[in-house]
C-alpha cells in the first residue's frame, strides 16, 4: 500500500486527476485549524479527486480566546470546525481534550490508534514532536507512538488492527532544532489557494480574534466579512516558498511549473 500511496502523492503533484483507487487520508491537530492550516489545500485537492479526507483536532480548543469561557468557546470552534468541514468536503472531528492540558497519555493514544483503524487510513499527517506548544509537540508524539501500534491486534482488541502500516507524513514547520524540517514531497496548491482560505475563513475565532490579539494586531482586522477575507488572503500570501520547499517543487513538478508555484504545502515522511 505505501507504494500505491507514494504514486498516489506524485499523481496529485503532477495533478493528474486520477480516481482509479481511493485513498484514505487522517490528518491530526492540537487544535481546531491546525490542520486547516497545514494541510487543507492539499486536502481539497484530494477531495476533488474522490478520496477520503478526515481531519481530528486532540483538543477541543476552549483556551484559544482572550475573552470567551472555555465551555462557550469550545462549541464555537466545534462548529467553526464542521463549517471548515462542509467548505472543503471532508470530515472533521474533534475530540473533548482541553486545550493547553494534553499530555501524551495511553487514553489519549488510543483515542489516536482508534481513528486512524477506523479510518482505515492510508496517509496520515501530524506535526512534528517539535514546537513551541506543548499541545502541538505532544500531539505529534502521540501519532509517532501510535504508529506501529495501528496494527498490533492486541492493543485495543476491540477495533480490528490495520493490515499494513499507513505512510505518515509532518505537516510542514519553520523549527530548525534539533533537526529543520525536510520538504520531502511538495503540492502546489495555487488552484486551491481560494478554498485554503475559504476553510480559515471558518474558524472565525482564531484567524480574525484570538490570533491578532495575541500578535497586538487585533486593530488591523476588517470589520466586514469581505475585506477581513481579503486581509486573511494576504496574510497567507506573504508566506515566502523557502529555497528547500522550491527544490521538492521542482523536483516533482519540473523546473518551468515548479518553478512558478507560489502557494505550496510540504510534507516530511516520517521515519
Amino acid at each position: 500500500m505505501k507504494r500505491t500511496v507514494a504514486a498516489a502523492l506524485f499523481a496529485l503533484a503532477a495533478a493528474a486527476m486520477s480516481n482509479a483507487q481511493q485513498i484514505r487520508v487522517i490528518a491530526f491537530g492540537a487544535h481546531p485549524d491546525d490542520c486547516d492550516l497545514g494541510a487543507s489545500g492539499t486536502a481539497a485537492k484530494f477531495a476533488a479527486m474522490g478520496h477520503a479526507v478526515k481531519f481530528v483536532s486532540v483538543t477541543n480548543g476552549d483556551a484559544g480566546h482572550q475573552t470567551i469561557g472555555r465551555t462557550e468557546l469550545a462549541k464555537r470552534r466545534l462548529a467553526e470546525a464542521q463549517e471548515s468541514a462542509r467548505r472543503l468536503g471532508i470530515t472533521y472531528e474533534v475530540l473533548d481534550n482541553h486545550d493547553g492540558e494534553l499530555l501524551p497519555t495511553l487514553a489519549v493514544r488510543e483515542q489516536v490508534i482508534r481513528r486512524i483503524r477506523e479510518w482505515k487510513a492510508d496517509i496520515v499527517l501530524a506535526p512534528r514532536p517539535n514546537d513551541y506548544h506543548p499541545d502541538h509537540r505532544y500531539t505529534g508524539v502521540l501519532v509517532q507512538d501510535a504508529a506501529y501500534m495501528v496494527v498490533v491486534p492486541h492493543d485495543i482488541p476491540e477495533v480490528p488492527p490495520l493490515r499494513k502500516n499507513p505512510l505518515f507524513l509532518y505537516f510542514q514547520d519553520g523549527f530548525q532544532r534539533p533537526n529543520p524540517f525536510r520538504p520531502d514531497i511538495a503540492i502546489d496548491i495555487d488552484d486551491v489557494f481560494d478554498k485554503k482560505v475559504d476553510a480559515l475563513d471558518a474558524h472565525v475565532s482564531q484567524f480574525y480574534e484570538w490570533l491578532p490579539w495575541v500578535d497586538g494586531r487585533l486593530e488591523d482586522v476588517p470589520k466586514d466579512h469581505v475585506e477581513r477575507k481579503q486581509w486573511l488572503a494576504q496574510q497567507r500570501q506573504k508566506r515566502e516558498i523557502t529555497p528547500a520547499i522550491r527544490e521538492s517543487l521542482v523536483k516533482w513538478y519540473g523546473a518551468d511549473h515548479g518553478g512558478k508555484v507560489r502557494h505550496a504545502e510540504a510534507f516530511e515522511i516520517c521515519e
